[in-house]
């Protein structure tokens, strides 16, 4: 989840929203559809009367209908009376860097940043963030954020079979499983390893359950050569159409997609997403980031609280991306559970582990040389 995929967010995410949640103090927020449940959300008054003063807030490559960021964009607006100024909504994470340092000085900049974790690294790098820690820093995983508070994760997915049950009477319940003979020509990726990030996440987590681990990709790769060479890999781009009329039965995809995917498609076919129970499940996590240059600094602030409050979390999680505070969120119990019914089991997202910018490269780098001679698809 490096970068986001324009055909992934129209073909997948197709979202709407409704939520809950707490952080600075307790404002209840009416209004939220589908939970009867009370929600809370900075009340912090000096910030909130700070941020009314400026009264607008510039982000960028926040579509809509990727990870509920619509209606966020909404909520945050109607409670706090802040315009929200939404520029080039399927920018990628470069162009969103690259926005930091061509509009500095200007009154368009944006002023917060949602972005993977390597252009995070390379903001830090470059002195294009400013330091900020949300009344919720210490309930962040250590391995989500930056400790001096330049960027932190607010939501994540981690790798999942979604399958389509028409076509696949027994559902995989773990990588071993996707050999088995019943599976034949059913496995696919969204795209190629070797491009496309949800595919690059598939072979990791392949390989953590194949003996590898987040500094060695090489058994993910033998895992998908032993995969092609039974006959079970199909290597067909997995796409929503594919999945749904069962050209693709079996897509190893994120969660989220596959859980966006199944309630959009439920009138047409049963499908499930099965988080595999054979290794620790591999995550992938967008980042926030407030810009050093922020033209407006107490509204890019509150904005954070609000994001990272049980609140906005709430709303991350209707959108089916699992919030960056999920583990605490659950051990709280104040996650609807009509909400959690249609997740898979929490248990799944305990330990969750997340490749580094150093990790990642290698993981990288052994594609390039070693997927295509030993794939052979």
């Amino acid at each position: 989840m490096t970068h986001r995929s324009h055909a992934s967010r129209r073909q997948f995410l197709k979202l709407t929203a409704g939520a809950a949640g707490a952080s600075l103090g307790s404002a209840l927020i009416p209004g939220f559809v589908g939970h009867a449940f009370a929600a809370a959300a900075p009340t912090d008054k000096a910030l909130i009367a700070a941020a009314k003063a400026e009264g607008k807030l510039n982000v960028i490559a926040l579509p809509p209908d990727w990870a509920n960021y619509g209606k966020m964009i909404a909520e945050f607006s109607r409670m706090y009376g802040i315009q929200v100024n939404s520029a080039s909504p399927d920018a990628s994470s470069a162009q969103e860097l690259q926005a930091v340092k061509s509009l500095k000085g200007q009154s368009r900049g944006p002023d917060v940043l949602d972005v993977g974790p390597a252009f995070a690294l390379a903001g830090v790098q470059e002195g294009l963030f400013q330091p900020y820690k949300v009344a919720t820093w210490a309930s962040i995983p250590d391995n989500m954020k930056d400790a001096a508070g330049l960027w932190w994760g607010d939501y994540f997915g981690v790798v999942s079979f979604g399958v389509n049950r028409n076509v696949v009477k027994n559902a995989p319940q773990t990588w071993a499983d996707l050999l088995k003979p019943e599976y034949k020509g059913m496995v696919a990726l969204n795209g190629s390893p070797l491009g496309a990030g949800a595919a690059f996440a598939g072979v990791f987590a392949a390989s953590l359950a194949s003996g590898g681990s987040l500094d060695n990709m090489q058994p993910g790769v033998e895992f998908f050569a032993r995969l092609a060479k039974a006959g079970n890999f199909n290597p067909s781009d997995a796409t929503s159409a594919s999945l749904v009329s069962g050209q693709t039965p079996i897509v190893v995809n994120w969660d989220y997609l596959n859980i966006a995917q199944a309630k959009k498609e439920a009138s047409k076919v049963g499908i499930d997403t099965v988080i595999p129970s054979d290794a620790k499940p591999y995550g992938g996590y967008y980042c926030q980031a407030i810009s050093k240059y922020a033209p407006n600094l107490k509204a890019a602030q509150l904005w954070e609280e609000f994001l990272m409050s049980d609140a906005g979390q709430l709303i991350y999680l209707e959108g089916y991306a699992h919030p960056g505070r999920f583990n605490d969120m659950v051990a709280r119990g104040v996650i609807p559970q009509s909400l959690m019914a249609e997740l898979p089991p929490a248990a799944a997202y305990k330990e969750v582990v997340f490749a580094d910018k150093a990790q990642t490269e290698k993981a990288q780098g052994v594609l390039k040389s070693e997927w295509a001679r030993m794939v052979k698809v």
